[in-house]
């Protein structure tokens, strides 16, 4: 089943982050979520601000932040800034710790599944869990290029594919940063083997990053499959109108143009309003 209830994940006016993901790419109970990011582009931040987000507006959820081959220091202030379970693998550990505490994780959220809770798992990276399981497996003789095994790609996917929206019962949302760019070929052949698994994609740019312009978001790649079973008729069509004034534009004109007219409005639903009002092309005029 596709996603069909909202997690909303904006909390205050100045959290623009929250707010350009509740409008480019929202989220559902259920949702199976990339971002896909390059390095130094921000991705731990947006996962620390969607797990701030989770655990205000939807407390009803069990939120469980998965950190697989990351710095300790990341650890200690992801541990230190979310209110929820943070279960880690530093990258002093060795590949089989990565994967076993990924598999624990997941299993553990599954049986909280089966007991009708709403779980959200929050996953820094499944391109170093790919990583992790290709150096842990024994060599099965079938590489691809970058030295990747084809079936240490078989796990992380597993991980993936447990997130889903249960009919009658719980549900498993789980959001995965990839990394792309990272000038590994074997980085890049597990992101082309994730690419299309999940039904909704966050895509960050290194040049807007560079920029320092946070969130650091393409607006035009980024986007949820099945988006009008999570909005209103009426939000789906002002958000449909306002993609399409986005889409004229390059990267970084729409970023730079979605945030001057959020930081003008106190939240969303005024944000949308006044789009609403405004005729595609005037926007920016403003």
């Amino acid at each position: 089943m596709y996603p069909n209830q909202r997690l909303r994940l904006e909390t205050s006016t100045e959290r623009l982050t929250t707010r350009v993901i509740d409008l480019i790419m929202p989220i559902g109970k259920g949702q199976r979520a990339l971002i896909v990011s390059p390095p130094k582009a921000g991705k731990t931040t947006i996962l620390q601000d969607i797990a701030n987000a989770i655990t205000r507006n939807n407390p009803e959820c069990h939120l469980m932040v998965v950190l697989v081959d990351e710095r300790p220091e990341e650890v200690t202030d992801m541990q230190r800034s979310v209110k929820g379970e943070v279960i880690a693998s530093t990258f002093d550990r060795p590949p089989s710790d990565h994967t076993s505490v990924a598999e624990l994780a997941i299993e553990r959220a599954k049986r909280l599944v089966e007991q009708g809770k709403d779980v959200v798992v929050l996953l820094d990276s499944i391109t170093r869990l790919g990583r992790a399981y290709n150096n842990a497996s024994p060599a099965s003789g079938r590489i691809l290029s970058g030295g990747v095994d084809s079936t240490a790609l078989y796990p992380p996917k597993r991980f993936l594919g447990a997130a889903r929206n249960i009919e009658e019962g719980g549900s498993l949302t789980i959001i995965a940063t990839a990394m792309v760019e990272t000038g590994s070929t074997g980085d890049t052949v597990i992101f082309e083997e994730f690419k299309g698994t999940g039904n909704a994609e966050l895509k960050l740019d290194r040049k807007i990053a560079e920029r320092r312009v946070f969130p650091a978001v393409d607006v035009n790649p980024s986007g949820t499959r099945k988006d009008e079973l999570l909005l209103s008729p009426d939000e789906f069509a002002i958000v449909h109108k306002l993609r399409r004034v986005l889409s004229g534009l390059d990267s970084h004109q729409a970023i730079d143009l979605l945030m001057s007219q959020l930081r003008k409005t106190k939240n969303n639903y005024e944000f949308l309003v006044q789009v609403s009002k405004t005729t595609p092309g005037s926007m920016d005029s403003d």
